[in-house]
């Protein structure tokens, strides 16, 4: 009882991280009066904070707030971990939404999915219009970091965006207040408000590529070369994001004008672009604009070279063709057509 009363007594208190995340979501138009919100609550201390400062703006923007958890079963203490995020929200008189995996989830990307899966599955049956979670700028800026050792373009370095809609024919949209907040400030803000963290141990096994990332690539980077360098890759992050948003409303429209769909076709045919059209634009509106085609016809998103495979086809003599897709299907220059179709 004294927790809780503790926790209700500090909710006047204003610090310049409550002014700085209304303005965020003010000006960028994240959020709206009166709306439905699912905070995902690990109960790290990024969640903590962001939960917290959701419950202190509420009044401001009369929010119906509730808190999910997802339990990967990756740690012995999962269950316990659990049960300390259900505490709080009973704490702070939010309803409390538990997602359980049916297996262990050792991999990190088959993790992130399942989560992402079940977070709007809560969502949709409650009525929660957005998700929101806790990523932070130091989040962008290893992702960025991450993103760039596996090869990607601008579009996987500007990863975590401020919003985006869960899945294509969905309502539920992801937001991210805190993506010009560090890591150094939510872990300030709990210990200032008395929050009680949960500790993950697995943020501290090396085996995980993120994880080494922020326990031995960053700190090197910030010793050696620049003591800001955490704050300058989230920057870059941020200004990818806009020109990658400008590039494939672009790369749309090229898209759309390219491809031939008023032609009689045979049902071997999965996709006709008109070359002529492709040849007046620049590369990377290219490349955007076959890779947008591709995932139309495509079951997984295409890598770097399928698309090459095409773009190469563009300027290339009639007859000229590729190698097998996946699925086996072939591209073949007809004319002032590209034509994928399958074999």
């Amino acid at each position: 009882m004294q927790c809780t009363q503790n926790l209700k007594s500090k909710i006047l208190v204003w610090t310049s991280l409550h002014a700085n995340i209304h303005l965020t979501i003010r000006l960028r138009g994240l959020l709206k009066h009166n709306q439905r919100l699912l905070i995902a609550v690990s109960g790290g201390q990024d969640s903590l904070c962001l939960t917290r400062l959701m419950l202190d703006l509420q009044p401001k923007w009369t929010w119906h707030l509730g808190i999910a958890h997802c339990d990967h079963c990756w740690r012995d203490d999962s269950q316990a971990n659990a049960n300390h995020v259900k505490r709080l929200a009973g704490e702070w008189g939010i309803p409390f939404y538990l997602e359980t995996a049916p297996q262990p989830l050792r991999s990190e990307a088959a993790a992130r999915n399942w989560r992402y899966r079940v977070l709007q599955q809560i969502a949709n049956r409650n009525n929660y219009q957005c998700i929101i979670t806790g990523h932070t700028a130091t989040d962008r800026a290893e992702t960025l970091l991450y993103n760039l050792m596996r090869g990607s373009g601008a579009d996987g370095l500007q990863a975590l965006t401020w919003q985006r809609r869960l899945s294509i024919d969905g309502e539920v949209m992801l937001v991210r207040p805190l993506l010009e907040v560090t890591r150094t400030q939510t872990g300030q803000f709990c210990q200032d408000f008395g929050l009680q963290v949960w500790e993950d141990s697995t943020n501290q096994e090396l085996k995980y590529a993120r994880n080494r990332i922020r326990q031995e690539l960053m700190p090197y980077l910030q010793e050696k070369f620049n003591p800001k360098v955490e704050s300058n890759l989230a920057r870059t992050a941020e200004l990818l994001q806009a020109e990658v948003e400008y590039l494939e409303q672009a790369a749309e429209e090229l898209r759309k004008n390219a491809e031939v769909t008023n032609e009689q076709e045979d049902s071997e045919t999965l996709l006709r672009l008109n070359r002529q059209t492709l040849q007046k634009a620049p590369l990377a509106l290219q490349r955007r604009a076959i890779r947008q085609a591709l995932l139309k016809i495509m079951l997984n998103a295409p890598s770097f070279e399928h698309i090459e495979k095409l773009v190469s086809l563009i300027e290339a003599p009639n007859r000229s063709q590729t190698d097998p897709f996946p699925g086996g299907a072939i591209a073949v220059v007809n004319g002032k057509f590209i034509v994928l179709k399958k074999r």
